[in-house]
């Protein structure tokens, strides 16, 4: 098979969560335990770090793939979903797992895997695991997918457990109130491995110390830690974002930039640095000047897209992958910050998740451009219009990404913002 049939047969023949929703998700860790057998557990013979929450997980992967990059380490950084090609999941130092590697990959298994029947996802795990494990990698950069007990990713043995935080999204899978979606999140607590909690909770944090105690697990909280003051945007040679960063009240980090420029890196930034203290004390070598360069270029080393990213300036576009109703608060809460005459928004959803809470947060002042992404799993775009009229939210529907975009671009004034999401497969057509 050619590359171009290798994804073709996965996509048609795998059950593909992002692409079809619930169907695709396998409740349990059975199938991921077979392939890894079958692999001869590939997933034994390198270190790693588990990564699960409901936003940040993806920024916080890339950024601490980014900086033990910069410290010198051959790094493995598995991610999901992907944006453009598959082969992002799927990376050491930063550079894409090579297409001959996923063809000869799906060609040696392909006759197994069908009397197993694995998801896309579990096919997915098991060609990472496969790869790190081949190219003997110093440390693997592992996020979760949904959830994190039952995820497949979860039959690794980490040196760290981190978890940036807690919000409703997949309600459908993991449980409808925050404590159930929590207990899903803790499954990655493993026996006697330290456990990095990014945001402290008054509704979680019980939860989260409970299982770590079970587990004989040490807890951090990052942000009883590590804290940011003084966040601003500043224009130079290319725009970043700034901040200090102090641990435990004493300045640590002067003037810390990064480019990847969503006020939510705050959020982040903690984490990922208790993270790197643990490691550390693990023995890896990781000084000051790794972390500086690691968070200032984690797009260069890693490539990662779509995290507040400007796309172009007059009018100025910006696109986020945000899609729950925690991201999307922080979102338009920078969105309001950020100076524009008129507000565009090129809008698409999915069509398993309650749009009522994510649409009564936005703003009805701005002009909207209902789309549908090109997955069956996307909400029809009228159909997305006709839920957003009950809100006040008026705007014109449009059976592509490509074509909201298109018109929004015609509409906007070079003093006006357009921007794009609702959810990763709207912002994945523009990037």
């Amino acid at each position: 098979m050619t590359y171009g049939e290798t994804l073709q047969y996965m996509y048609e023949r795998l059950p593909m969560f992002q692409r079809i929703g619930s169907v695709a998700y396998n409740a349990n860790l059975d199938n991921t335990i077979v392939l890894c057998k079958l692999l001869k557990n590939p997933e034994k013979k390198f270190k790693s770090v588990h990564i699960a929450g409901t936003n940040g997980k993806g920024s916080t992967s890339h950024y601490l793939a980014s900086i033990l990059q910069s410290a010198g380490y051959k790094v493995g950084l598995y991610t999901s979903p992907h944006l453009k090609d598959f082969r992002e999941r799927i990376r050491i130092n930063g550079k894409k797992i090579p297409k001959k590697n996923v063809v000869e990959f799906v060609a040696s298994y392909k006759n197994k895997f069908e009397k197993i029947e694995p998801s896309f996802f579990e096919i997915t795990v098991g060609l990472a695991f496969n790869y790190f494990a081949d190219e003997k990698i110093d440390i693997a950069i592992i996020e979760t997918g949904l959830g994190g007990r039952l995820d497949s990713t979860n039959v690794i043995k980490p040196l760290i457990s981190v978890i940036t935080n807690i919000s409703l999204d997949h309600q459908n899978l993991l449980g409808n109130t925050i404590e159930k979606i929590t207990l899903e999140k803790a499954g990655i607590i493993k026996l006697k491995t330290p456990v990095v909690i990014g945001e402290t909770n008054a509704t979680t944090k019980n939860i989260f110390k409970a299982k770590a105690k079970k587990e004989s697990a040490t807890i951090h909280f990052s942000d009883s830690v590590y804290s940011t003051q003084n966040l601003r945007h500043l224009e130079g040679r290319k725009l970043q974002l700034k901040m200090d960063i102090y641990k435990q009240k004493k300045l640590l980090f002067k003037n810390l930039n990064t480019e990847l420029l969503g006020f939510y890196q705050q959020k982040n930034i903690p984490t990922v640095l208790q993270t790197i203290d643990i490691l550390r004390l693990k023995k890896f070598s990781i000084l000051d000047k790794h972390i500086r360069a690691g968070i200032c270029n984690v797009i260069g080393k890693t490539s990662l897209l779509g995290r507040w990213q400007i796309l172009r300036k007059k009018p100025l576009v910006i696109c986020d992958t945000a899609h729950n109703e925690a991201g999307i608060r922080l979102v338009l809460l920078q969105l309001s910050q950020t100076p524009h005459k008129q507000l565009h928004i090129v809008f698409g959803m999915v069509n398993d998740k309650d749009c009522s809470k994510i649409l009564s947060l936005l703003p009805k002042n701005a002009i909207y451009y209902f789309c549908k992404a090109s997955i069956p799993r996307a909400l029809n775009e009228d159909e997305l219009k006709q839920q957003a009229k009950a809100f006040k939210l008026i705007g014109n529907s449009y059976k592509s990404v490509a074509e909201a975009y298109k018109k929004a671009l015609m509409n906007a004034m070079k003093n006006d913002l357009i921007f794009i999401g609702g959810s990763t497969f709207t912002v994945a057509e523009v990037v």
